[in-house]
């Protein structure tokens, strides 16, 4: 039984205050009362039209909610949450000094000591670790500081793989890596698979683009969707359109591997995923892309 850490490219921002739970209440897409010490979520920031700015995890360590990130995109974060923050007792954040490591294998959650729960959340070296909320087939991710942390994954007798191990299976199931798959003030929501993701409560109160998502779902509004695909061409990278026939269906957001994530119409995955090409050349469809 082989399990593997990824040490993945994330930032982390810290946000505290006596404030910072009711303060994040009013503007994510998940539900702060779900955060604790024993459970993280996955949420997002979203335009007052519903569009996607930011994605991110939310754990709880003491009095202070740790945000992990897309890499590069930190800074961005602090900037856009800092415009709500008026009187709030709010502090962000960076914190340059903690990383964060994805646990994938079979194994993976009993080794940390959780369960396939999603969002399941224990301490760990000097950091904590979790179930990732989005899917336990992503396994675990871990957060805290690189020396701390390596010492405990080396002691538990964890292998180390290369990001692309993790890309490859976070593309196969369908999950979208930050703006490399969804496109920054015009993605929604619900057309980026969140609702599959654990990243919306439906029952929770406002929040900064909720009545757009929230019509966007009772409507059926939703036109286009995350579908994983095989590639069969080096040719077919990100960015590329895709067709069917001679019309344009979607296109390619990121690849690791043959494994390709596409943003695509969903008339066009019901009507016959089989007869989509990129650049000339067919995609293999997958058991996740066949999905409804």
């Amino acid at each position: 039984m082989t399990i593997n850490f990824v040490k993945l490219p994330r930032d982390i921002v810290a946000i505290s205050g006596t404030d910072n739970r009711t303060f994040l209440q009013g503007l994510v897409s998940q539900d702060m009362d779900r955060t604790s010490a024993v459970t993280s979520i996955y949420s997002a920031l979203l335009t007052p039209q519903g569009k996607y700015l930011h994605d991110f995890f939310i754990a709880q360590t003491g009095d202070t909610l740790l945000v992990d990130c897309e890499a590069g995109r930190g800074a961005d974060l602090i900037q856009r949450l800092s415009r709500f923050r008026l009187r709030a007792d709010v502090q962000l954040e960076p914190r340059d000094d903690l990383c964060v490591f994805a646990i994938l294998g079979d194994g993976a959650h009993e080794t940390l000591g959780l369960s396939m729960a999603p969002g399941q959340t224990a301490p760990i070296a000097d950091g904590l670790a979790f179930t990732d909320p989005r899917a336990p087939a992503l396994g675990c991710r871990l957060i805290g500081s690189s020396p701390e942390t390596l010492a405990w994954l080396a002691q538990a007798g964890l292998t180390e793989a290369g990001f692309e191990t993790y890309d490859a299976l976070r593309i196969s199931l369908e999950v979208p890596d930050g703006s490399r798959d969804m496109e920054v003030e015009k993605s929604t929501l619900l057309e980026s698979n969140f609702d599959e993701l654990n990243g919306i409560d439906w029952e929770k109160g406002c929040y900064m683009g909720q009545e757009l998502t929230a019509r966007t779902k009772y409507r059926g509004l939703v036109k286009r969707k995350l579908a994983a695909f095989r590639a069969t061409h080096a040719s077919q990278i990100p960015g590329e359109t895709v067709l069917m026939g001679d019309q344009k269906v979607g296109d390619i957001r990121s690849r690791s591997g043959d494994n390709i994530l596409i943003s695509i119409r969903l008339d066009a995955l019901e009507s016959g995923p089989e007869q989509l090409t990129v650049g000339g050349e067919p995609l293999i469809t997958t058991t996740e892309s066949a999905k409804r």
